[in-house]
């Protein structure tokens, strides 16, 4: 438990400075999102101030392990302006990624943030790659941090024998993801059988499999 309030107050302390804000800075104390609103702005609408509680400013959902009996054995529970409106315009949010023995966060990037990762427990294999194509990559341990800088496409993979979890924080409220696998294989409408083929160098069979594995599942 010590770890995690370590971790929680390291990155949030470094991804508030306003050195390393990436949204828009704020011009007001607060400006509490109103998730209800139909108003379309660069972040969201602020609800109105007679209205505002506590309760705009917690979440209590990265406390604890995530359940990963899934495909890629991880969960990812963010904390981001969605969960915590009080986030809005101020520029940071985090997540709780969670990893069985084996499990894999597949690469993906995000398109509004760097992120910067804490080790709660566990170990992993974690890497980013460069828009040169270089891969940069370091097996990180409990109390270890690793920084992947913005939009660049990221992993992270428990290569242990045991569970494995990070904190990751972020300088944007909403950094969100883009999962390179799920993106290109389930997107709505779905990218054309000629493009994928193509790009990756397989028959239309694979992009049908490929396609089948990572289509989401129906409860």
């Amino acid at each position: 438990m010590g770890a995690f309030f370590v971790a929680v107050t390291v990155l949030v302390v470094v991804l508030a400075n306003p050195v390393f804000g990436n949204d828009a800075d704020m011009l007001q104390d607060v400006c509490v999102a109103d998730l209800t609103s139909s108003v379309t702005v660069n972040g969201y609408a602020c609800k109105k101030a007679t209205n505002i509680t506590e309760s705009d400013f917690f979440f209590a959902g990265i406390s604890k392990p995530g359940m990963t009996n899934n495909t890629m054995g991880s969960l990812v529970t963010g904390a981001n302006v969605e969960k915590i409106p009080g986030l809005n315009t101020l520029g940071v949010s985090m997540s709780r990624i969670d990893f069985a023995p084996g499990g894999l966060n597949p690469p993906h990037t995000h398109p509004r943030a760097t992120e910067m990762v804490f080790v709660l427990y566990g170990e992993l294999d974690v890497g980013f790659l460069t828009t040169s194509n270089k891969l940069f990559t370091k097996h990180i341990l409990a109390g270890d941090t690793f920084v992947f800088p913005k939009g660049l496409v990221h992993f992270q993979k428990n290569n242990g024998k045991i569970p494995a979890a990070v904190i990751s924080a972020f300088n944007s409220q909403l950094p969100g993801t883009q999962s390179i696998a799920a993106t290109l294989f389930t997107s709505t409408p779905p990218v054309p059988d000629n493009v994928l083929t193509k790009a990756f160098q397989v028959g239309t069979k694979e992009v049908n499999k490929i396609r089948a594995k990572l289509a989401p599942k129906k409860s």
